[in-house]
């Protein structure tokens, strides 16, 4: 009875050794209800941007799912927001524009198993959908990376460095291998110079970096009223010298006119005489 009880004992203690260590915290998204829309419910610490990054796509795209959302866009706990809108007999959402941005520069690091994928939202001042060394990084934006299959989400906050780093934007670290979705949602006061979404295949031990640009909506009201204007001052001052040299021409020509009458009036005034 003795053996018994000590195997039983032995037994019950293997399972709770072996529990697997705590894992990241992961999203899936949402079921659509029968009706075809699909919901989320706000949780603590949820804003806009956060919601639209988990879900691939824009504040603006958010906002126009959600009419019902105030100016600053507040969120409460439980509250109900609509993600988009599948056919129930099976279709899916209409997919968004394809991404654009620079091939991301992938290089071997010392993870063993896991990648770490590094995402900058940058402040793209000429519109090249180039990054520049002195274009900064923008923050108020989100950045999320999703696995494909959902297996994985993490979303951050995009943030200027206090100091100077080696790469200034927001690092995702101890990710899978797998094929992932990176979606970035930028603040209300910029443009995106390039698209939003990118899809990225890791390998362990890769370190990804991705770059998204996105332009001051002042910088690009400026830039168009600097080049309508230019190009008006411009017809104007090409204007202004066709008027010039025709009103040359005329004075000209009327003077040439009236040199054969002068000198008629002077032979008729010595006649008299």
């Amino acid at each position: 009875m003795l053996l018994l009880a000590a195997l039983l004992l032995v037994g019950l203690a293997l399972p709770a050794g072996a529990a697997p260590a705590g894992q990241l915290p992961q999203y899936l998204t949402p079921t659509p209800g029968p009706d075809g829309r699909i919901l989320y419910i706000v949780r603590e610490g949820d804003t806009c941007f956060l919601v639209a990054a988990l879900h691939g796509m824009t504040v603006d795209q958010l906002r126009a799912l959600n009419s019902k959302l105030d100016a600053a866009c507040t969120l409460i706990p439980g509250q109900e927001l609509l993600i988009g809108v599948v056919n129930p007999e099976g279709g899916t959402p209409t997919a968004g524009p394809s991404p654009t941005p620079a091939p991301p520069t992938v290089t071997p690091t010392p993870f063993t198993g896991t990648t770490e994928i590094c995402v900058l939202l940058f402040d793209d001042q000429n519109g090249d959908a180039l990054h520049e060394t002195n274009e900064p990084p923008i923050a108020g934006g989100a950045v999320s990376v999703t696995e494909v299959n959902g297996k994985y989400s993490a979303a951050l906050d995009t943030v200027i460095p206090s100091a100077p780093t080696v790469y200034p934007g927001v690092c995702f670290s101890d990710v899978p291998e797998g094929e992932y979705t990176i979606s970035v949602a930028i603040p209300d006061t910029y443009n995106p110079t390039m698209n939003l979404s990118y899809r990225l295949k890791v390998n362990a031990g890769d370190r990804a970096f991705v770059d998204f640009g996105a332009q001051s909506k002042e910088k690009t009201a400026v830039s168009a009223e600097e080049n309508s204007g230019g190009g008006g001052a411009t017809l104007l001052g090409a204007l202004g010298i066709l008027l010039l040299l025709g009103g040359g021409a005329l004075g000209w020509y009327a003077w040439q006119m009236r040199k054969p009458a002068s000198r008629l009036g002077g032979s008729m005034l010595r006649k008299r005489k």
